[in-house]
């Protein structure tokens, strides 16, 4: 699918940077391809209308060398059910930057505070890390901003966790 749309021009294209946290510039190009129905070899395929491609440039400064050097990261390609008709570039790169948010945010929570990485379970793991993310659901639900904080507060009295809405109705 990725080589036959590039063969032609994209449908729209859309450009953007950002001076990021912790001394970074990033650069954006997001191209967006129309897909004809039966451009792919499976026939789930003809679900998605578009091709969208995107192109990062970051600039991190380095002290030791007192100056910015370039990163180019290799392109992303997402397949989307909505068409170039329906959304422009500008809001496929705004759609792509909001999954990454939700989907970084989620695993930093769970990596520093519920040590997910660190953990040495063998044996089902998924079984933990769905009790893991029923913990983490549930605080949130309950309108803990600190999920570091109210694990802590938690452990200390098992009631606050009882009291919780959703654990155990009334």
């Amino acid at each position: 699918m990725r080589a036959q749309a590039q063969q032609r021009s994209p449908a729209d294209h859309a450009h953007s940077h950002d001076i990021g946290r912790r001394n970074r510039i990033e650069r954006r190009e997001v191209r967006v391809w129309a897909l004809a129905a039966g451009s792919g070899p499976e026939p789930w395929h003809d679900h998605f209308l578009s091709l969208v491609e995107v192109r990062r440039t970051t600039e991190v400064f380095d002290t030791a060398r007192r100056r910015f050097v370039a990163r180019r990261e290799t392109p992303a390609y997402y397949l989307s059910t909505l068409g170039t008709a329906e959304v422009a570039a500008c809001e496929f790169a705004r759609l792509v930057r909001e999954h990454w948010a939700i989907e970084n945010r989620l695993h930093h929570v769970l990596d520093v505070t519920l040590a997910e990485d660190a953990s040495r379970i063998r044996r089902n793991p998924d079984v933990f890390a769905g009790l893991r993310h029923l913990g983490l659901n549930l605080m949130c639900f309950n309108g803990e901003r600190n999920i570091s904080q109210a694990t802590y507060r938690n452990s200390l009295n098992l009631d606050r966790v009882l009291r919780y809405v959703g654990v155990l109705e009334q």
